[in-house]
């Protein structure tokens, strides 16, 4: 994106040097907020990333990947019969609000002796990451298809640094099953909202 908006904006401009930079990645498979910054707005880059950020979360449950998400094939599965609503909204509370850890995925762009961990964990190499503390302000269930289907639409409201991919894999987990992500989309970055942004290919109009 950043390199799309970069040469748009060169374009449309006719300037060869433009600073153009992200506040925050989104995964590839996932679609929403993306803050990018011009100009003298890059020196604001850190200040936007620490932002609360707010995400719907699509989740499938009785079944993982390596990824945590739909990038790997599903590489397990688990009972799911046992969850129900209640149970998922009762540890959702319990166990994913407030300052929870998290270890972030091997397939994330965590520096792994300098390294991005996932550049070693495509190669199929054993990438070990470190658990990181972080802040659910709000988790809460949208949508459920239990129990006639096993899945979960969830929305969150959460600390820089938080990995969704992650946090399914942890629900699975904390409801004696497996779950991953199948839609992923960032719906706030501090104050910036999703029906505020603009489509990359309507860079150069706005410019």
């Amino acid at each position: 994106v950043v390199k799309q908006m970069r040469g748009r904006l060169r374009t449309r401009l006719d300037r060869k040097n433009i600073h153009v930079g992200h506040a925050g990645t989104l995964d590839p498979l996932a679609s929403g907020v993306l803050i990018v910054c011009t100009g003298r707005m890059t020196k604001r880059i850190e200040e936007l990333q620490a932002g609360v950020k707010e995400y719907t979360a699509w989740i499938r449950l009785g079944e993982t990947t390596p990824s945590f998400d739909m990038e790997t094939q599903v590489d397990a599965t688990y009972p799911w019969q046992h969850i129900t609503r209640e149970l998922i909204e009762k540890v959702l509370k319990e166990q994913f609000t407030g300052s929870i850890e998290q270890v972030p995925p091997a397939f994330s762009a965590c520096k792994v002796g300098g390294k991005p961990a996932y550049k070693l964990a495509r190669k199929g190499r054993e990438v070990e990451i470190k658990a990181k503390t972080l802040v659910i302000d709000e988790i809460e269930v949208l949508e459920c298809g239990l129990p006639a289907e096993p899945t979960l639409i969830v929305r969150v409201v959460c600390s820089k640094g938080t990995y969704i991919r992650a946090l399914a894999r942890d629900i699975g987990q904390a409801l004696q099953s497996g779950a991953y992500l199948i839609g992923l989309r960032r719906t706030r970055v501090g104050d910036f909202h999703v029906d505020q942004c603009l489509q990359v290919k309507d860079v150069e109009k706005w410019a």
